[in-house]
């Protein structure tokens, strides 16, 4: 199996496949990566369907593409729900900062487990309703430059993947964070069974239906 990185944590057999996906999730992820601040409303969704656009384009053309090589030339392009502001919210990310380091082992959809640490527990609100998810980084990943956000929630396993949807953060100096579900995204694994994708653990199962980000282009079955 190829090293995990903190982007994805994704795993496929051939090493060479992650080279170019790395890149391109890196560039996916900047709409999550620092604290709250202004926003413009015309300038946000540009980005946000910019970035849909390169992914669609790396998923049909792009070698190392999950897409099986054969269906890539009609690969329609992934499905969203339309993109929703109430669902693009401050966060505050509390940080395991006493004792030693917190190793978990995620479930992976092969029935493997993979070792991540915990980083710590992050807290926001939707509506009127607040939530916590447990974020997790690379066993490696000394530094904790990147965080990584497995979650699963009432649309999961209907309009989007049983297996759960993610997001990717670039740590903060402040703990406040901009949490942006218009940027979920469904792992690899939907795609080709040959990737091992973590599964978002309990705690990481919120109670209510996150209609945002990517979905499935016909409910799950």
């Amino acid at each position: 199996m190829a090293k995990n990185n903190p982007p994805d944590n994704q795993r496929v057999a051939d090493p060479s496949v992650r080279a170019a996906f790395l890149v391109l999730t890196l560039a996916l992820a900047v709409a999550c990566s620092s604290g709250p601040g202004p926003v413009d409303d015309a300038s946000y969704e540009q980005g946000i369907m910019a970035s849909r656009a390169q992914k669609d384009t790396y998923l049909r053309t792009d070698k190392d593409s999950p897409i099986a090589e054969s269906a890539r030339a009609t690969f329609p392009g992934l499905t969203y729900y339309p993109i929703d502001s109430s669902y693009h919210v401050p966060a505050y990310l509390s940080e395991d900062r006493t004792g030693p380091p917190v190793i978990i082992e995620l479930q992976m959809s092969q029935n493997d487990r993979q070792k991540m640490r915990r980083v710590g527990t992050l807290s926001f609100t939707l509506g009127e309703a607040a939530y916590k998810l447990t974020v997790f980084t690379e066993i490696n990943d000394t530094s904790i430059a990147h965080l990584f956000l497995p979650f699963a929630d009432l649309t999961s396993g209907g309009e989007t993947y049983k297996g759960g949807r993610f997001l990717n953060l670039t740590r903060t100096r402040t703990g406040l964070y901009d949490l942006d579900f218009n940027q979920a995204y469904h792992p690899y694994c939907v795609y080709n069974s040959s990737w091992d994708c973590p599964v978002p653990p309990r705690e990481n199962h919120l109670p209510v239906a996150i209609r945002a980000g990517e979905r499935l282009a016909a409910p799950h079955s």
